[in-house]
């Protein structure tokens, strides 16, 4: 949907920083820590992207509106066991 373009794109630019950092580590300008606590931020904020994504989704599909899905916590999306 034209409506999720947007998530899509952050998603891909989110993705496109995870190579950026481990490029980063391997070619030394960055430290391992460094790189562990900003991929630890990407990977959060890739997995709230994703859960709005799917929210979005499972709302338009059966006949809600899109756009009241939101951006949960962290520790809500973090939490999911399966």
């Amino acid at each position: 949907m034209a409506e999720d373009v947007p998530i899509q794109h952050h998603i891909k630019a989110l993705i496109d920083e995870e190579h950026q950092l481990r490029a980063a580590l391997q070619d030394g300008s960055i430290s391992a820590d460094e790189e562990q606590s900003r991929l630890k931020r990407v990977e959060v904020e890739l997995d709230q992207c994703w859960d709005l994504l799917r929210q979005r989704r499972a709302k338009r599909e059966f006949g809600g509106d899109p756009d009241e899905a939101q951006v949960r916590a962290p520790g809500i999306v973090e939490g999911y066991t399966g």
